[in-house]
This record gives C-alpha cells, structure tokens and sequence, in this order.
C-alpha cells in the first residue's frame, strides 16, 4: 500500500453533510446524503481530476423531497436507502436511479442502517420507534418498536443493533431475534437484549459498532467517548472506559492570562473494519485515531476547514472519509453552511491504524 495521503471530491453537496458511507464490496464508491435534500454517489478512483488536490468523480445525485438525514449500502453495491425528513425511507436503485419508499414514520426519521447478515433494514425515527423491515420479501409487514424516548444515534454489529435515545438511554437488540419476530409476523417486537444507561452526561451524537461484534463506541455533545463490550460479566463491563476529547485551550477573555478548556461535540465515530482502531470527528474541526484496547491515542490529523460532521472507513479499510461542514452550534437561525461542504478522503498508510506493537 502506498503512503498515506489525502484529496478533496469534486462536486460536494450545497449545504450541510449528514452522513457518509462506502460501499460493501467496493472500496471506491461513497454514499453522501446532505441537507441539500440528496444523496450522492461517488467513484474515488475516478481520473478526470478537475484541479489540484481534486480527485474522484460524481455518478449520481439523488433528489429527495426534504433534507436526507442518513444513508446506507444495502444488500449489495447497487443498492442503497436513505432516511429522510420528509418521514419516509426510500430504497435507492444505483444502477437504474429509480427511488421507492419501503417505510413510513410519524416523524422525521433521524437514522438507517441494513445488516447484511440477517438481511434486516432498520430505521430510527423522532416518533419514538425502530421499524424493522426485511427488504427481501415485501410481503412481511414492518416490526414497529416502540422506544422510550427520541433516537439521535444508531449502528449495527454483525449480530446486533444499538439505538442511542434521549435521556441517556441505550438499546441494544439482537438481529437474529428481530429477524424471527419479522418472518413469524410476531404481533409483538422482541424486548431488547439489554437495556444501559449511557456512560456519558450529556445526549449522544454518535455510534459506532466494532467489527468485531465485541461492543460499542457513544460520543457526546460534550466531548466525550465512552468504550463499552457487550459481554455483561462484571469482568467485562469492569473494562468500560469514558474520556475527554475535541477540547482546545483558549485564553480566557477577562485577560487574566488563564486558559479555559472550549468543549465541542463529537459529532462522528467510525471503527476500522480490520484493526479495532476507531476515529473520531468533533466540532474542533478535528479527527483523532484511538486505540479501543489499549485506552490512547493514536493519531490526531491536521485541522480541516470546518466541523467534522461524519466520518465513514471503506469495508477494506483503505480510506477514510471525513465530511466537513459548518457546525449547527450556533443555532439555525443565522446558519451560513451552503457551499461550504467538502469531503475528503484519506488513503491510509499501510499501519497508519494498526495498533502500536501489533503485527499487521
């Protein structure tokens, strides 16, 4: 693999990214979804480069009737779905372009993930519930889960699904139990493997899942991650860590020459699909790189030109992909983000995130 280095999209979106996603097999094309109201698909490894440091070519955007809060690969590299805020997920034909709603919410529906392996689309909406759909049989009606608050975050592991709710409440469901009560057509959903409350104060913004289906990785508002493990021994949950992170050191403004800690939020995580490393994306502008067992540091990259709004590893673990867009700190009412949203990609270094010690 050659040495690491990094290059900007062409044609991002207009306003702010909401999230990033590569493909299952291939690890040249990128979903992006934006609060322009589209999704769109690129090709990393395309060659008509349009100016220096550009590189990659769009495919294809997809038009949406409202702004698309997430987006996922499904089944395969040709087919994807979207949640929107127009209440509705739509399934997404690459190939051919054709879009068709596969699920109906009360609300906006803030996150979607699919589970390859059982088959399942999940989604989380602000109405307070997880559809689960089995898009392989349009015939079986949708799972509705009912969930004690309003879900912000969601992600999968190879054998379950965990949903970051308001209030500081976390579920975790097992998708081989979804997958019965949706093809039994149970008339009650399954009750959550495991019912935590978050490690972290404030609310969560993000998670991420490990590949390895060990656990979990939450961010907070307030500049935090909390690393957890499924495995509810004492011995297991006795490793569980929290930290500050996406802090910078400022000048206090009463010129007494003290510093003060700026806290921002982690607004993305994403795990390695090979190393157990993870990155974070915060507020600062910044992205770290974690090693989960050993509780450090790895990296931190240079300053982009705005907040990291999502982050997204390719399925081999050769880029990482960082969405770059003006945060929503401030409020919405004087919010000046359209045309400032970049994506860049990062080639990885051949052990740029493999644990220190570690052979390859």
């Amino acid at each position: 693999m050659a040495p690491a280095t990094q290059f900007e999209l062409s044609n991002p979106p207009n306003d702010a990214i909401s999230a990033l996603a590569f493909a299952p097999s291939s690890s040249s094309r990128l979903l992006v979804s934006s609060w322009d109201k589209k999704a769109y698909l690129y090709d990393l490894q395309a060659s008509d480069e349009n100016a220096e440091g550009f590189r990659g070519s769009l495919l294809s955007a997809f038009e949406h009737r409202a702004p698309v809060m997430d987006v996922c690969f499904g089944a395969n590299d040709d087919e994807a779905f979207s949640a929107g805020m127009d209440w509705t997920v739509q399934r997404i034909d690459l190939a051919s372009g054709d879009m068709s709603v596969v699920a109906k919410h009360g609300a906006p529906v803030r996150r979607v993930v699919y589970s390859r392996e059982h088959s399942l689309l999940i989604s989380a909406s602000w109405d307070s519930t997880l559809q689960v759909h089995s898009p392989l049989d349009a015939s079986l009606p949708a799972l509705t889960i009912p969930l004690p608050g309003k879900p912000h975050a969601l992600a999968a592991s190879p054998s379950k699904v965990i949903v970051a709710m308001t209030s500081r409440l976390v579920h975790i469901y097992d998708l081989s139990a979804l997958s019965s009560a949706v093809t039994s057509r149970a008339s009650s959903p399954p009750p959550p493997w495991q019912q935590r409350e978050s490690s972290l104060k404030f609310l969560t913004r993000a998670v991420a899942a490990m590949p390895s289906d060990a656990g979990y990785a939450t961010s907070s508002i307030e500049g935090r991650v909390a690393v957890e493990w499924f495995d509810a021994s004492a011995e297991s949950q006795a490793r569980k860590y929290a930290f500050k992170c996406h802090r910078q050191q400022q000048p206090q403004e009463n010129g007494s020459g003290g510093a003060m800690d700026v806290v921002y939020p982690v607004n993305a995580l994403a795990f390695h699909p090979a190393f157990g490393t993870f990155a974070s994306g915060g507020g600062d502008a910044t992205v770290a790189l974690w090693d989960a067992e050993a509780k450090r540091r790895m990296k931190i990259y240079q300053k982009f030109p705005d907040s990291v709004a999502a982050l997204a590893f390719s399925a081999d673990g050769r880029y990482l992909a960082v969405g770059v867009c003006p945060g929503f700190e401030s409020g919405m009412e004087d919010y000046e983000g359209q045309g400032r949203s970049h994506v860049l990609i990062r080639e990885l270094g051949e052990t740029e995130a493999l644990p220190k010690g570690k052979a390859k």
